[in-house]
């Protein structure tokens, strides 16, 4: 499996890498495959629901489809993207409590 790692501007060498070897590279539509971030393949954000920021929509079987959304594949959102834990570990907390 061949998988490229770049540094990023912030010189963290584990906040990118693309693999290009994936049967689903790129996942989403790109003009830019070279800064395709694969690091957060399956999306940290989708379990804010509608408050995740992303280009979403709900199906007829009303699931979160994120097809058109590259936030979390993009380069530059890795930091955003990080500053966003403690909304999703609230709504785990809310979760947890609910069981």
């Amino acid at each position: 499996m061949e998988m490229t790692r770049k540094k990023t501007e912030s010189k963290k060498d584990s906040s990118f890498f693309t693999n290009r070897d994936c049967q689903y590279y790129p996942c989403h539509e790109t003009d830019d495959p070279d800064n395709f971030n694969c690091l957060f393949c399956y999306c940290p954000l989708y379990v804010l629901g509608r408050k995740c920021g992303g280009d979403f929509y709900y199906n007829e079987k009303n699931r979160k489809v994120c097809t058109g959304c590259l936030f979390p594949h993009k380069r530059e959102n890795y930091g955003r993207l990080l500053e966003r834990y403690d909304q999703i570990l609230e709504v785990l907390q809310r979760e947890d409590n609910r069981v």
